[in-house]
């Protein structure tokens, strides 16, 4: 006997909405979930900053605050940085998102003037043009800022297999420029998320940068949601002459082979041929603009002119040791 049965469903198939059966997939967080992601990425970044500037600033211990973002048109937010600054193009996060960092002249000028032992009190006279160890500074403190934004968006969990950023230290910066409008961070006619780094240290004395991003931008640099920022602050040595930014900056070095002194009368006196004795030392200065970095003695090598250093001043006397 054969049999055969054709099967009928007893009730129609359940239709699930695509929330359900995506599990949330390609939906934002809510605006509650958003707004506590943006607030640990400011809290963290903040104490990432802190730790990672401090050798940068003379080992101050620092106090960073970051604003909360403030929605600008790219337009308006190139008036607020202003038609000349220290603009660097930033690539930071897993993602590698384009940001725009700016910090005026005075504030770089200033920082410059801290890391090299100073105040670092911003006055109002502000430089036509951007000093050499200005620029220097402000591309070491952006590519730490990079870095620091990049930890802090995957906290300590590894970048996926595969992507293009590797970690932090794929993180820097792309381009500088005095000009913000030519870096091309945002669309000019579109939305602009904008917040301030405020870096303050203990001595009073206060530095403000801008970071600039599409609001897109932003969203993508927060950690993910239900995964907790944690960071720890990289290990840093103290900036010294001998460590980036400073170190291939040139330095204009000359030799005092002697000094005399001679009237005015017979100054005026002075004619092709005519011969002054010198009286030369045994010891003779090697200055930087004019402080005395060395002493040595006068010789020759290879057939050209050199001097042996023999001594370095004490501290007190000219540069710190």
């Amino acid at each position: 006997m054969r049999m055969s049965h054709e099967f009928a469903a007893a009730r129609t198939a359940a239709q699930h909405c695509s929330e359900l059966t995506e599990h949330g997939l390609g939906r934002g967080p809510r605006p509650e979930e958003r707004d506590a992601m943006m607030a640990a990425w400011r809290r963290d970044l903040a104490r990432v900053l802190a730790d990672d500037l401090s050798p940068l600033l003379s080992g101050d211990r620092l106090d960073v605050t970051i604003s909360e973002p403030e929605a600008l048109s790219g337009a308006d937010a190139l008036r607020r940085i202003g038609e000349v600054a220290a603009n660097s193009l930033l690539r930071c996060g897993l993602s590698a998102e384009t940001a725009l960092l700016s910090f005026d002249f005075a504030a770089a000028v200033a920082l410059t003037d801290r890391s090299f032992g100073g105040d670092g009190k911003q006055t109002g006279s502000v430089p036509e043009q951007l000093p050499r160890s200005a620029a220097l500074m402000v591309d070491e403190a952006a590519a730490m800022i990079a870095q620091a934004i990049t930890r802090v968006s995957f906290g300590e969990a590894p970048p996926p297999a595969g992507s293009a950023m590797r970690g932090a230290n794929a993180a820097g910066v792309i381009i500088r420029s005095e000009s913000a409008a030519r870096l091309k961070a945002f669309d000019l006619a579109a939305p602009c998320m904008m917040v301030t780094i405020t870096i303050a240290n203990r001595q009073g004395s206060e530095w403000r940068a801008s970071l600039a991003l599409a609001p897109e931008r932003l969203d993508r640099l927060l950690p993910g949601a239900g995964r907790t920022a944690r960071v720890r602050p990289a290990d840093r040595t103290p900036a010294t002459g001998m460590a980036a930014p400073f170190a291939t900056m040139p330095l204009s070095l000359h030799v005092v082979l002697a000094e005399f002194d001679l009237s005015l009368a017979r100054l005026q006196t002075l004619a092709p041929g005519d011969q002054i004795p010198l009286a030369m030392g045994r010891q003779v200065p090697l200055m930087v603009g004019e402080r005395v970095l060395a002493h040595g003695s006068i010789g020759t090598t290879e057939d050209r002119m050199a001097i042996r250093l023999t001594r370095f001043p004490a501290p007190a006397e000219g540069f710190a040791q």
